[in-house]
């Protein structure tokens, strides 16, 4: 039953992405500098083992957080939503803002990417809860 509800919160955090991602494309494409096809989409946009690789490590991520929530006593929703918003706000942004700092990116990328990190932490910390 973990491993399931490990799967169901990778989808959810995964599923976030697609949204967050898809209402900010063209700021995180300006600010993040990704090269850009004639169609005006990441030219790596249809590659399907970018989305492979990227639900893979949404369930590394689910699969640590469900570890360290059952280390922590973590059992209830609200406890669940507000661990992974911990998670995501505390831990995640910050190390992708240290890493665009040391690459000169724009603020702003590192609010999106950040504001997704929180906010699928989030999701994930709620769905592990769940079951």
């Amino acid at each position: 039953m973990e491993v399931l509800n490990i799967v169901v919160a990778a989808v959810a955090g995964f599923a976030l992405g697609a949204v967050w991602y898809g209402l900010l494309a063209q700021p995180w494409m300006r600010a993040s500098q990704v090269p850009t096809g004639e169609d005006g989409k990441p030219i790596n946009a249809q590659n399907p083992m970018l989305y492979l690789g990227t639900f893979a490590l949404q369930i590394v991520v689910a699969g640590m957080m469900r570890h360290v929530f059952v280390l922590s006593g973590i059992e209830t929703a609200g406890a669940g939503l507000v661990g992974g918003l911990g998670v995501g706000l505390f831990f995640i942004t910050p190390w992708i803002m240290i890493n665009n700092l040391y690459c000169a990116r724009p603020m702003q990328l590192s609010l999106i990417d950040g504001g997704y990190a929180t906010l699928a932490c989030a999701a994930i910390g709620l769905v592990l809860t769940l079951f």
